[in-house]
């Protein structure tokens, strides 16, 4: 199992999390800013099985706007996460 951790713009969040939920996939949204101009953040925490990781990510990809010239429309790190339990 990996953990998604990306981190968005907050325009693109409701897109984002809209498509990733349609999919079957549960989101965890956590605001934040960062960046030289402090602009919105969303940080989004997803789990997903090995297999998912790629489909997921290309799900990100479509549902956010193309970026302005020298700005990312996310950042993800991917974690691997051995043990997961929902209590």
């Amino acid at each position: 199992m990996k953990l998604i951790l990306a981190i968005i713009r907050d325009t693109d969040d409701e897109a984002v999390i809209n498509q990733l939920v349609n999919h079957g996939l549960r989101v965890t949204r956590v605001a934040s800013t960062g960046g030289f101009l402090h602009r919105g953040n969303v940080t989004l925490m997803i789990g997903v099985d090995d297999e998912k990781v790629q489909p997921t990510i290309d799900m990100m990809k479509a549902a956010c706007h193309r970026a302005e010239p020298d700005q990312h429309r996310a950042t993800l790190f991917i974690v691997n996460t051995p043990y997961f339990e929902q209590v």
